[in-house]
């Protein structure tokens, strides 16, 4: 599914270089349910960005699902995000002025799918929150804004969902929610690979992988 050889990633500043990744090599298999811990400033959103297509590396190979990512366009890069990676934001990333049922369908909109309403619905009803697909974001708790967000992500069918800290702006009731719908999609066959500093969500993942310095203990 996913098989990162020897990924460093490097930033410009000013007439310096700072070495964000600096040779991680691993491999998450389809249905796989993994964890990336790491202290601020580790690496691990660099890594998270460049597995979810939104970064290159600056040297190594990506292969995801059999094809080789970090050789491809900006275009093809888009088109594989919008058909094979379903993203989880910590702060959501809704549309304030749309319904929950149209920020599921706007990854739909996008690429230009059939039935978009009754995919995002049956997407909704998927994690429980059919009976507010009606409502905007700020009609919505944290935890109900963070099940939009699920629904979005799975609206495409995606190979892979990528979450960053999904439980990080939610009281331990609404983080419970989310981490069960988390653990029902891994049962029914979803790989997943989420960020977190909780060892406790970790814990609850099949492995995790630890970011240090920019290097990897898997």
């Amino acid at each position: 599914m996913i098989e990162l050889i020897d990924i460093k990633k490097s930033y410009r500043m000013g007439a310096s270089s700072v070495d964000a990744l600096k040779g991680i090599s691993l491999v998450v298999k389809k249905g796989e349910y993994a964890a990336i811990m790491g202290p601020s400033g580790s690496g691990k959103s660099t890594l998270m960005n460049i597995i979810g297509c939104l970064d290159r590396p600056t040297h190594g190979s990506y292969t995801l699902s059999g094809v080789r990512v970090d050789a491809m366009t900006e275009d093809e890069l888009a088109r594989l995000r919008n058909t094979h990676i379903g993203f989880v934001f910590q702060t959501f990333n809704l549309l304030s002025r749309h319904t929950a049922l149209e920020n599921v369908e706007l990854p739909l909109l996008y690429a230009g799918e059939a039935d978009t309403e009754g995919r995002a619905m049956a997407a909704l009803e998927a994690v429980r929150l059919g009976a507010r697909a009606g409502h905007r974001p700020n009609e919505l708790s944290g935890g109900e804004r963070q099940r939009v967000a699920i629904a979005r992500a799975l609206v495409s069918n995606p190979s892979i969902i990528l979450a960053d800290e999904p439980t990080g702006n939610l009281d331990s009731v609404s983080g419970a929610e989310i981490l069960r719908i988390f653990d029902e999609l891994h049962a029914n066959g979803a790989t997943i690979v989420l960020v977190t500093h909780d060892a406790d969500v970790a814990g609850r993942t099949q492995r995790t992988i630890t970011i240090r310095d920019g290097l990897a203990t898997v």
